[in-house]
């Protein structure tokens, strides 16, 4: 298989992708293999510092690379992110919706302000992005939005309510949503990773906790945060991804294979 047929099935030289999230452990990883693939990425987070940092090691990477400041819960906010978004070429080609926050706590103990901001944050900015940039993707009649679930967008876990059930709602509004833009040429579908070393995620784990998981995990470890790369460039792709939408990849380590 030639270097030239790779680049022709994934390469996304010209394209802009928008990373919601980008500035995070796991966000990190899918503008890393987006730049590298070839696309402009502009890392959309909440904090400068953040974003700038990750700009700068993107075009350490040889990369085009720009960033924007974002509230998710706010459509304003995500409709200026757009703007920003087209000044490369006039166009956004390719969304994905990372940013996250969890709650680890018993489920008599989660309180109503953390089930907000969890499923503000997790859902409803997920459906907003969804919207603001759907739009933009169906007038142009092209695009792909890749949203990022969970394993527990599948099956329940415990101490993570809130974010399992903002996870679960992201798959089902991935399917809808999919369902709804695919005559009109744009691709919508899910990542679900397993467990990966995240920093909202390490705080949750004590020693029993990353046991158990790895213990139900076949392949006896956590994931790391590069190996989600291959799943979004499958989906993102315009050729190699042509035909797949309404649909998810768990990239878990064979922990959902494990369960069930």
């Amino acid at each position: 298989m030639s270097a030239e047929y790779l680049k022709e099935m994934f390469g996304l030289d010209g394209q802009t992708a928008v990373v919601i999230g980008g500035a995070g452990v796991l966000g990190g990883a899918l503008c890393r293999g987006l730049v590298q693939a070839g696309a402009h990425v502009v890392v959309a987070d909440v904090t400068e510092d953040g974003c700038k940092a990750r700009v700068e090691e993107l075009q350490g990477l040889g990369g085009q690379a720009s960033h924007a400041l974002v509230n998710v819960t706010d459509r304003a906010s995500l409709e200026a992110l757009l703007e920003a978004a087209k000044k490369p070429t006039g166009r956004c080609d390719i969304l994905v919706n990372c940013a996250g926050v969890n709650n680890g706590t018993a489920f008599l103990d989660h309180t109503e302000e953390a089930w907000d901001r969890v499923i503000a944050i997790n859902l409803k900015g997920t459906f907003l992005a969804c919207q603001v940039f759907g739009r933009h993707m169906v007038d142009n009649g092209t695009g792909a939005i890749v949203n990022i679930g969970s394993v527990t967008s599948h099956l329940p876990l415990s101490r993570v309510f809130g974010y399992g059930a903002s996870k679960a709602g992201v798959l089902n509004l991935t399917r809808n949503i999919a369902d709804d833009f695919g005559p009109k040429g744009v691709r919508v579908n899910c990542i679900c990773p397993g467990f990966f070393p995240a920093e909202q995620n390490r705080k949750l784990l004590d020693q029993d906790r990353i046991d158990n998981i790895i213990g139900g995990t076949p392949m006896g470890r956590f994931g790391e945060p590069d190996e989600l790369v291959g799943a979004l460039l499958l989906l993102v792709a315009r050729k190699a991804g042509q035909f797949i939408t309404g649909t998810h990849i768990n990239v878990d380590g064979g922990f959902m294979a494990a369960w069930f």
